[in-house]
């Protein structure tokens, strides 16, 4: 995660900086004194992969409304935290469709609120889990940050499907019916040879179980949006915008139920 701080008062920046680093620590923060210095990385094009920006709104000339807009305007998806005094900013910077708004001192505690409020929320890390699993949008695996790469198509899909059963038992008539519509128990054998490679090989082999005509995957040794949705994650419920594996249309019953 990349965050940008900014205040023209170096005490109030020391501050602020401080709290964003105690609320998360494995940031990167970039922080700015003089507005003009933030404004050139802006125009450099440097500020397009920042994920948060903590500004003040009075920073002397450049005010960080206009920073703000500047900002947006390289990167659309950038949570804007506006941090200041002067309360009667508050309707022009949330007119910019900001994430968030702190008065003055920034606290922890209001710091925590923000970046847990995320109007564009960071994607969980994979951290103890084996894989990370984005169902969100279009179905997606990754493994050590990197794109968990799959022999066949279908492969992929018979991944997507045992873990929209959420580690209930799949028996093959169960698979078969919903990846072809008919029976291909042969080919059914080779797609979970072909997983059970694919996830070896990316050190997650321990995520699927497969026994005499039964599968399932194990959802604890799974990071996955759907399943942090599930569990009230506040992250996941921003993440759902009412698309789910739209490349599978098999998909459509949990969605609905969603």
């Amino acid at each position: 995660m990349k965050i940008i701080v900014a205040d023209d008062e170096i005490l109030q920046l020391n501050k602020l900086e401080r709290s964003v680093k105690n609320v998360v620590p494995d940031a990167e923060i970039t922080a700015f004194s003089e507005p003009l210095k933030l404004l050139e990385m802006i125009e450099s094009g440097k500020s397009k992969d920042i994920d948060i920006a903590f500004l003040d709104i009075e920073m002397g000339a450049v005010n960080g409304i206009r920073i703000a807009k500047k900002l947006q305007s390289v990167n659309p998806k950038i949570n804007i935290i506006f941090v200041t005094g002067f309360l009667e900013y508050a309707p022009e910077a949330f007119g910019l469709r900001a994430s968030g708004y702190v008065s003055k001192p920034a606290t922890e505690q209001k710091i925590q609120t923000e970046i847990e409020n995320l109007r564009y929320p960071m994607p969980k890390p994979l951290r103890s889990k084996l894989i990370s699993v984005k169902c969100f949008g279009f179905f997606e695996v990754t493994a050590n940050d990197e794109p968990l790469k799959f022999k066949r198509e279908k492969t992929k899909e018979l991944l997507a499907f045992l873990i929209d059963k959420r580690g209930a038992v799949c028996t093959p008539r169960e698979i078969c019916a919903a990846l072809w519509e008919n029976e291909k128990p042969d080919y059914l054998r080779q797609l979970t040879k072909d997983l059970r490679e694919t996830l070896k090989e990316a050190g997650a082999q321990n995520i699927f179980v497969s026994r005499f005509k039964e599968y399932r995957i194990i959802p604890k040794l799974i990071e996955c949006d759907y399943y942090d949705y599930l569990d009230d994650e506040p992250y996941a419920v921003k993440a759902f915008h009412g698309e789910y594996m739209l490349q599978y249309s098999w998909a459509e019953k949990t969605y609905a139920d969603l």
